[in-house]
């Protein structure tokens, strides 16, 4: 049974044209569109509220008091648990890869400010991550609380109908749009747009969350939707992962650059930064060509910037001295 959802955001987000910014890509002037999902209110936003939409609509149904997630240090989507719990009165735990004391800077700040209790795994797969989160439930049950848990990144079915909508939102603000443009890391965000606009109009580039993440996109999609969705249809770059998924690449930090210098956007280094940055290599490859309307999704994650040094390094020696 699936419950509906409980608003967390504000929708629909803007779509905003980008003209400086498509024309230093190398499309033309009116050919670029950024759809602000950095803007979703709760929490400092991101696309994560849509995904908590659902999955913790679902959490409330099933009469749960604490929510339980997982994430990497600086993760936007436990942040944003963090603040959907303190919305609605519920206690949370954010079970993280790695140890405390590396930073207390970005979203981390945020986690703490929203009340959250911090469960640190170690440097653990995803698999070691996933234990720790069932042992964190397990303790949490002992204590006489209903623990939910939230599944990585938010993302699944359940998750994934939230950018069902976002897909919606796009067809409805920008009918004649070629291609939408979207960080791929735990899937659910792709997933969605591909079920609501099709494999054919969504391109995802890889961030470097999941050794497979097509898999998750083609498992997430294809119950929401009656087209074929199968990992051979999807339209995914695996080109921006660099040396892993904590890394800064160059071509991140000219992305970084390029967004605040001509539209005075800002992207944060994991998510929106490599999705900008795959979209300028579709470009030169022409993958993505003038003439056809793009929608750049931009997926938040701003406390994230400042919660990494390299990112934060590469900003300031931007600028200039007068």
């Amino acid at each position: 049974m699936t419950h509906p959802p409980v608003p967390l955001g504000t929708f629909p987000t803007p779509l905003e044209p980008a003209p400086r910014l498509g024309a230093a890509l190398g499309l033309g002037p009116e050919d670029l569109w950024v759809k602000r999902d950095d803007l979703t209110g709760l929490g400092g936003g991101g696309n994560k509220i849509r995904k908590l939409e659902w999955t913790v609509g679902a959490a409330l149904a099933q009469g749960a008091d604490t929510l339980v997630t997982t994430g990497a240090a600086q993760s936007n989507h436990a942040r944003l648990t963090a603040a959907a719990a303190a919305r609605l009165g519920l206690a949370v735990v954010l079970v993280l890869r790695g140890s405390p004391g590396a930073s207390r800077s970005g979203n981390l700040a945020l986690d703490g400010l929203f009340g959250a209790r911090l469960a640190w795994a170690g440097e653990v797969d995803q698999a070691g991550l996933d234990a720790a989160a069932a042992e964190v439930c397990d303790r949490l049950r002992a204590d006489g609380r209903r623990p939910a848990l939230i599944p990585f990144g938010g993302s699944g079915t359940l998750g994934a109908r939230g950018y069902v909508r976002c897909g919606e939102e796009l067809r409805a603000q920008l009918p004649e749009s070629r291609t939408a443009v979207v960080a791929l890391g735990s899937g659910g965000t792709m997933a969605g747009l591909v079920a609501a606009l099709g494999t054919d109009r969504v391109l995802g580039v890889d961030v470097g969350a999941l050794p497979d993440p097509a898999a998750a996109v083609v498992a997430f999609a294809a119950p929401l939707t009656s087209r074929e969705v199968t990992a051979e249809r999807l339209r995914v770059r695996r080109d921006q992962v660099g040396a892993g998924y904590a890394t800064l690449t160059e071509p991140v930090t000219e992305a970084l650059r390029l967004a605040a210098r001509t539209e005075g956007i800002v992207l944060d280094p994991t998510y929106a930064g490599r999705a900008l940055a795959g979209l300028a290599a579709a470009v030169r490859d022409g993958d993505v060509r003038p003439g056809e309307k793009t929608v750049f999704v931009h997926t938040g994650g701003l406390p994230g910037l400042f919660g990494h040094a390299a990112a934060v390094t590469a900003a300031e020696e931007g600028a200039g001295v007068y």
